[in-house]
């Protein structure tokens, strides 16, 4: 049986991150265009038992003694649609006094017994990434029950009624939303939630949609100037100091993509690791152009380049 825990994988945000997962792989509310883990294959709002969370309370326990400094419920879906989120993260709590974080697209916030789950989190984080219904389709392909103003509704509720640490992340994509038109309209609507902070986000790794292209960094932080306070640009991820644990995995994918071109399924599968592991490693390695990245049938396949990270790329 696979773990519902992976990691700790290194965050420039979280730290030592040990991610937890709730939901099966792509069960979700949305089937963003820029996601990296693909299309969404059970697009839901039902709320339920997913996973059992006796099991996974014993893989986190198993999981303690790595040291993280945050514990992370994300994973490859939405994990507000656990109906036992609440009993997890007091669960947790019993165990630990390592804080709790949940990445969340908020689609569901405006459920009352959503927010009242969240409510004992240490930190949550989630992500609005239009300004209007329009654009919330073609960015985010919510659910059919999801309307825009009914989750920005929801946004804003849980701002009220939540003590613990708020981020909102705003993932703009090139030609999209990452136009000044429609930032001002997503930053006003920011204001209306009042976050602690505001951090922007955009389509580094390959997308479910090629019609998802990242932002320029430049432009992100013009962009970030509309915000108020301003928000800060999180898609530049600088590489990780390479020590320790993460070192050793991240050699682990290169030496498996020096063999053959692999896809992010096949490296999990040959190397042992959470798919969302795996994604974080190759992203590093990518940056580093380390690694390469080609598309055939539909799939990404990464192939270990042998350039340094200090060369000049072709």
């Amino acid at each position: 049986m696979d773990s519902h825990v992976f990691g700790p994988v290194p965050s420039r945000r979280l730290g030592r991150s040990l991610g937890v997962d709730l939901v099966p792989f792509k069960t979700c509310t949305y089937d963003c265009i820029y996601c990296q883990l693909g299309g969404t294959t059970c697009k839901t709002t039902e709320r339920r038992e997913w996973v059992p969370l006796d099991e996974v309370l014993e893989d986190l326990k198993a999981a303690l003694d790595s040291r993280p400094d945050v514990i992370t419920l994300s994973g490859s879906g939405e994990p507000t649609l656990h109906c036992g989120l609440g009993d997890l993260i007091g669960g947790i709590k019993s165990l630990t006094d390592v804080p709790v974080a949940v990445l969340t697209n908020g689609s569901l916030l405006w459920d009352p017994a959503v927010r009242s789950g969240l409510r004992e989190a240490d930190l949550v984080v989630p992500s609005l990434d239009a300004g209007d219904e329009r654009l919330f389709r073609i960015v985010n392909r919510p659910h059919e029950d999801i309307a825009f103003d009914r989750m920005v509704e929801g946004l804003i509720a849980f701002r009220q009624e939540f003590s613990g640490r708020y981020w909102l992340e705003v993932l703009l994509l090139g030609g999209i939303t990452a136009v000044p038109a429609e930032v001002e309209r997503i930053a006003e609507i920011a204001r209306r939630i009042g976050p602690d902070c505001v951090h922007l986000n955009t389509a580094i790794r390959p997308p479910a949609d090629a019609a998802a292209r990242p932002a320029p960094k430049a432009d992100l932080e013009r962009l970030a100037a509309a915000f108020d306070p301003g928000a800060t640009v999180i898609a530049d991820y600088p590489d990780t100091p390479a020590e320790g644990e993460f070192a050793a995995r991240r050699g682990d994918v290169l030496n498996l993509l020096s063999r053959r071109p692999c896809t992010v399924e096949d490296i999990a599968g040959g190397l042992g690791l959470h798919r969302n592991e795996v994604v974080k490693y190759v992203q590093e390695l990518v940056d580093q152009r380390l690694l390469s990245a080609s598309t055939s049938d539909g799939r990404v396949y990464y192939a270990a380049t042998g350039q340094g990270p200090d060369r000049d790329g072709p």
